[in-house]
């Protein structure tokens, strides 16, 4: 099977400065709490080191069942402004893609504007790439609602 590419961006704009968001984003235990994708699901840090050449190991899946292992490496941090990781998605001891991911924030108002970049190799066939547009989406979602409360 050939590795299939794709590419999205989204863009939210939210209630708060770009050093709070930039924390929200990047803190590994705030991850956990935004980043799972639909109800039911989890998303559990298992190693955390955010500097420039870290890594991090997080499982994500269904509460009971968390068998996708994601594994993260960190390029770029420049808080509160911009950052570029890979994420590299694990299931069964089989790698099914790897992600680039870039944030970039701004002042907008008195909140911030969030652009995320995602450019996708998926080693499992062309789906791969709307799955992790929409778990991207949901995950933006719940990040919303998680900063609505923070702000308020």
């Amino acid at each position: 099977m050939s590795t299939d590419t794709g590419h999205f961006e989204l863009t939210r704009t939210l209630p708060l400065t770009p050093d709070r968001l930039w924390h929200v984003l990047t803190d590994g235990k705030m991850r956990e709490t935004w980043g799972a994708p639909e109800e039911g699901m989890v998303l559990t840090m298992e190693v955390s080191d955010f500097r420039v050449g870290g890594s991090e190991t997080h499982r994500c899946g269904p509460a009971d069942t968390p068998d996708f292992t994601v594994d993260t490496r960190w390029y770029r941090i420049d808080a509160p402004h911009d950052a570029a990781f890979t994420e590299t998605v694990h299931i069964g001891g089989d790698t099914i893609a790897t992600t680039l991911v870039t944030y970039r924030l701004s002042a907008e108002g008195t909140g911030s504007r969030l652009d995320v970049a995602v450019a996708v190799s998926s080693f499992t066939g062309p789906d791969a790439d709307g799955e992790f547009k929409a778990g991207w989406e949901a995950g933006l979602a719940n990040l919303e609602a998680l900063v609505a409360k923070m702000a308020a």
